[in-house]
């Protein structure tokens, strides 16, 4: 059985989303659905259909909230060791060319948000950090073109 690692604030958001979902979006959508049966000829009824096809979507991400939720592994960043970069890792970043610094946490795709500084492991540039040291480069071939940083310091 496969593991999903991921921080414990991503694996309490994603609790809170199934929650709300549950307690909140799916009784709001019954009655959606019980309201537009109401209105009479349900194959053309648009409500009706939009409510049905909101519940497709509820269910759906309720399913898959509970697999991932019933697979994923707490990754305790400050467990980890700060010699590497690693899932969790909060790390800092200088751009060799511009001398600016940016700090990112490495995450998993659930939980990654760069207005949050959290960036997937699987993104091109996770990748690149990943199992480097204080003190490597990091090469990030981008759309722009190639970018290269200073891993400065693992928190």
């Amino acid at each position: 059985m496969e593991r999903i690692p991921i921080t414990r604030e991503g694996y309490e958001a994603l609790k809170r989303e199934m929650e709300h979902l549950k307690t909140v979006e799916r009784p709001s959508n019954i009655r959606a659905i019980e309201e537009a049966r109401g209105h009479g000829d349900l194959s053309e009824n648009a409500e009706y259909s939009a409510a049905k096809d909101r519940q497709g979507f509820i269910e759906g991400r309720i399913g898959e909230l509970g697999y991932k939720l019933a697979h994923m592994e707490i990754i305790e960043a400050d467990s980890l060791p700060k010699d590497r970069a690693l899932f969790a890792s909060r790390v800092i970043l200088e751009n060799v060319d511009t001398g600016e610094n940016v700090t990112y946490q490495l995450v998993g795709p659930d939980e990654s948000n760069i207005e949050k500084g959290k960036i997937s492991v699987h993104s091109p540039l996770g990748r690149a950090i990943l199992g480097k040291r204080s003190g490597d480069e990091v090469m990030l071939d981008a759309p722009g073109g190639r970018r290269l940083y200073e891993l400065v310091e693992i928190l």
